[in-house]
């Protein structure tokens, strides 16, 4: 009788791969062309065809590493800031010229801020909104009264500009306190 059973789960078993054999062959047979691993890993694509488009990210998608709760973020590689709502939603975003010395990415805190000044490089500027120091550079936000002047790049200075509409906005946002979270 154990060799009868033996035979059975034998006989059923090879029937099994045969039918699972079977089914995987007819799938392949019915997939698109180049959908297979095998397309993928010798096949160039048919003429005609192209690549499938990269997916760019938005320039003006805020970073996903920028924190939580209402706060500044300003990001050191896209020279862009986004002024951000406690219910994370942006209120508004805005490209900056840096200047010539960066904070290191980290959580900050507004420190203090000026109506109106003369900046470090000579320029008057409004709506100063600082919140770090580098090796003694104060680094804070900043609009130019004469929008054209750009900050210097070769002076050490810390001043971040931004046009008087955005720092209207940053001036209103930004109050001693808030957090400003700086990304790469």
């Amino acid at each position: 009788m154990t060799a009868s059973s033996s035979g059975i789960v034998a006989g059923l078993t090879a029937a099994a791969l045969a039918t699972v054999g079977y089914l995987t062959h007819e799938a392949a047979d019915a997939l698109p062309a180049g959908l297979g691993r095998a397309a993928h890993a010798s096949a160039a694509p048919a003429p005609g065809t192209s690549k499938a488009p990269r997916v760019k990210q938005d320039p003006t998608a805020l970073p996903a590493d920028s924190g939580k709760g209402a706060r500044v973020v300003y990001s050191l590689r896209r020279d862009r800031v986004w002024l951000v709502a406690g219910d994370q939603a942006v209120s508004r975003t805005f490209t900056v010229e840096p200047s010539a010395v960066d904070p290191a990415p980290g959580t900050y805190s507004v420190t203090s801020r000026s109506n109106a000044v003369t900046g470090s490089d000579g320029v008057p500027v409004e709506h100063v909104v600082r919140f770090a120091s580098v090796d003694g550079v104060v680094v804070g936000f900043s609009a130019a009264v004469n929008e054209s002047a750009a900050p210097s790049r070769k002076a050490r200075t810390g001043g971040i500009r931004e046009s008087r509409a955005d720092g209207d906005a940053m001036w209103t946002f930004a109050t001693i306190g808030r957090a400003v979270v700086v990304v790469r």
